[in-house]
């Protein structure tokens, strides 16, 4: 039988075939040019930014014929963003023992909170609805494996320059008397570290590029495993042993951070890992995880870094006022179960005295924010158990559903959302780190779409 080449398309057909496809740009786009817009004074704000052309690309092949995947279990999800609308009716309420404010005072934080989980469920139908041929999973895990070793640039230029900063573009444009508020300055404001008293004598914890020391540890945690699984990838010997430079180093600034979470984190993301390997068979990986807790103990016992751990360890300054926010998000809880609060609020003062507040000479003295320290605790108190049940049943029903996906790609992302549910105890999620939470979901369910036959 004669093969025939078909003629190329031409005129509306090749037009309207073309006009399916998603490129790949805005994606790769926010990760691999993060430092460039981190350096602009962009920063998160890329990222609703991005959503847009996203949001477009989606309609326009949507109008073009192709259906538009939403991802397994995204029911749970479109609950929690109804409950985040709903609660917003609750924004005038002044819960026991807050500040006293306006709705309209609350509306711009909680619009902007609201905007950044629309652009990051728009990225999340984006990259799930991409294609191999137009971004392949390996080469998201590149881009996500990319975004660690900027992590472990970012601290170690905070361990080395604490007090680097900058003006940026962006907030050269804006008019003096918004880009000196504080909210305002830490969103276009590029710095290398926040400077703390946390074991005696105010030292540089590591932020940059991520705005927050909390935030840099929760995403050192959420892309540790996908560095490792770009570099078994590669075919290059140089690569692996990089990667493996690259974790030995990432060592020194997570350990400066002074970041018990993020300790934590790394613990129960290597337990996870070591469980999905073993119950796959593969016993050797026990040996890998005894001989790298030997290699860090080691470490910590021949250099400075141990005497750093346990400073820290002794030293939990922020223990009482971690448990102060975490009773006062669980009674305003109890005052309002369903829909919350509609956003976070402020205390009157400090733990020990209402007098304690913030001036104008000090925006952020005495007035703890609560919901402020912990994923958890503000959607329990900013979208109540309706808001809640959403949030965690969309990630925890993605764990259960994609349970079966043992490859490297799989356990890595897998890993990620499972130190994502550690984290929400300390940590708050946006924006970086529910974007990469949104990312790794998206592995998962093109694995579960594709297959999951690959590294």
């Amino acid at each position: 039988m004669t093969t025939v080449a078909a003629a190329p398309l031409a005129g509306p057909a090749a037009r309207s075939v073309k006009n399916r496809s998603l490129p790949a740009w805005p994606v790769a786009g926010i990760l691999l040019l993060y430092p460039l817009w981190w350096a602009l004074g962009l920063g998160v704000l890329i990222f609703p930014l991005m959503a847009a052309p996203m949001l477009f690309l989606l309609v326009r092949r949507r109008a073009a014929g192709r259906p538009l995947r939403l991802p397994p279990g995204f029911a749970w999800w479109a609950i929690f963003l109804i409950a985040a609308v709903v609660s917003i009716a609750a924004l005038g309420a002044d819960p026991t023992g807050t500040v006293v404010e306006r709705a309209s005072d609350r509306l711009p934080a909680v619009v902007y909170k609201l905007s950044m989980y629309l652009s990051l469920t728009v990225l999340l139908l984006y990259a799930g609805n991409l294609t191999e041929a137009e971004l392949s999973r390996r080469r998201l895990v590149r881009l996500l494996a990319g975004m660690f070793v900027l992590t472990v640039a970012g601290g170690l230029l905070g361990m080395v320059a604490g007090t680097f900063e900058f003006t940026s573009p962006v907030e050269w444009v804006l008019p003096s008397g918004v880009r000196n508020k504080g909210f305002i300055r830490s969103l276009v404001h590029p710095y290398a570290a926040q400077i703390m008293d946390l074991v005696g004598g105010e030292k540089p914890r590591p932020a940059a590029p991520w705005g927050y020391t909390n935030t840099w540890g929760n995403n050192f945690c959420l892309l540790a495993g996908f560095l490792l699984v770009a570099a078994w990838a590669s075919r290059s010997a140089g690569k692996k042993a990089l990667a493996l430079l690259c974790l030995a180093i990432s060592a020194v600034p997570a350990v400066a951070s002074l970041n018990r979470g993020l300790w934590i984190g790394i613990g129960v993301l290597v337990v996870y890992v070591a469980i999905r390997y073993v119950l796959a068979g593969r016993i050797w990986i026990l040996g890998v995880v005894i001989a790298a807790a030997g290699a860090l103990a080691a470490v910590l016992t021949a250099t400075p870094l141990g005497d750093t751990v346990q400073a820290r360890l002794d030293n939990g300054k922020s223990n009482g006022v971690r448990s102060y926010l975490i009773e006062r998000a669980l009674d305003g809880f109890a005052e309002s179960p369903v829909i919350g609060y509609g956003g976070t609020r402020d205390t009157l003062g400090g733990r020990n005295s209402i007098a304690v507040g913030e001036s104008a000479g000090c925006e952020r003295c005495g007035n703890f924010t609560v919901g402020g320290n912990g994923q958890l605790w503000q959607l329990l108190y900013a979208h109540g158990a309706v808001g809640t049940a959403g949030y965690l049943g969309f990630f925890g029903y993605g764990l259960w559903r994609f349970r079966r996906d043992r490859s490297a790609i799989g356990v890595a992302a897998s890993g990620a959302l499972v130190t994502s549910f550690s984290a929400m105890l300390w940590y708050n999620s946006l924006v970086t780190p529910l974007a990469f939470m949104v990312l790794a979901y998206a592995l998962l369910w093109r694995d579960w779409i594709e297959g999951s036959d690959h590294t």
